[in-house]
């Protein structure tokens, strides 16, 4: 279960840093930092990063990561949107009208995630139940180059988005499971870029994707399964 801006790049591009100066092996890299940044530039696997970045939410409350995650993909996607409430004929996806659809509370209602979160299959059904093609993946039915294949083609193709469902003490941090969207992939150093929807506790921050691997391998007390990914895609 997981309960739970543009800056500015053209210094940074002037300063090219090789890998080894960018981190050590098995570090967090904050994306707001200087070599987060520079990580971020010298990606070439971002296609994500930008119609993300653009959509960002802090989830509404302790137990939102999923819902907050899921509009993000929603928006960024151009999904089509009821009404939001107070914008007047303006539409587009927020933490409140996602759960508008009765296909979406047949899934789960608002007062149950705020409660106790969502599983992974339950983030996939919710999901699906927008009208989106979405793809449950467990963890533990990756390898790590199944894994690593899957993240670099994802963020190399603007069409699709791909969310994160594990757990924080893998990455060194304190909490339990979570979920996020993933936004970009730098080779060099193999790290991947998590928009951490948490915004009021951690940063976004780059992860060895070997740790991310591990971290998606862990065990849902809640379903009794591997947490995992979701491949979301617009049909």
């Amino acid at each position: 279960m997981a309960v739970c801006g543009g800056l500015g790049f053209a210094l940074l591009a002037m300063l090219p840093l090789g890998p080894a100066a960018l981190a050590q092996p098995g570090s967090t890299i904050a994306l707001p930092e200087p070599q987060g940044q520079t990580l971020l530039l010298q990606s070439v696997d971002r296609a994500d990063y930008g119609p993300l970045a653009e959509q960002f939410l802090t989830q509404a409350n302790l137990a939102y990561c999923g819902v907050a995650s899921m509009v993000m993909v929603l928006n960024s996607l151009a999904v089509p949107a009821p009404a939001a409430a107070g914008y007047g004929s303006y539409r587009f996806w927020t933490q409140e009208n996602v759960f508008e659809p009765a296909a979406t509370r047949a899934v789960l209602s608002p007062e149950i995630v705020a409660r106790q979160g969502m599983t992974l299959q339950e983030l996939g059904a919710l999901l699906t139940s927008h009208g989106v093609q979405a793809r449950a993946i467990h963890g533990d039915r990756l390898s790590l180059a199944q894994f690593r294949l899957l993240v670099r083609s994802n963020l190399n193709e603007p069409g699709d988005r791909l969310l994160v469902n594990y757990l924080r003490p893998s990455l060194g941090q304190a909490g339990g499971g979570h979920i996020s969207p993933l936004a970009a992939y730098h080779a060099a150093t193999d790290r991947v870029l998590i928009l951490d929807v948490a915004r009021y506790r951690y940063p976004s921050v780059w992860v060895p994707l070997a740790d991310l691997w591990q971290a998606i391998r862990t065990t849902d007390s809640s379903s009794g399964r591997s947490r995992g990914v979701v491949v979301v895609r617009r049909i």
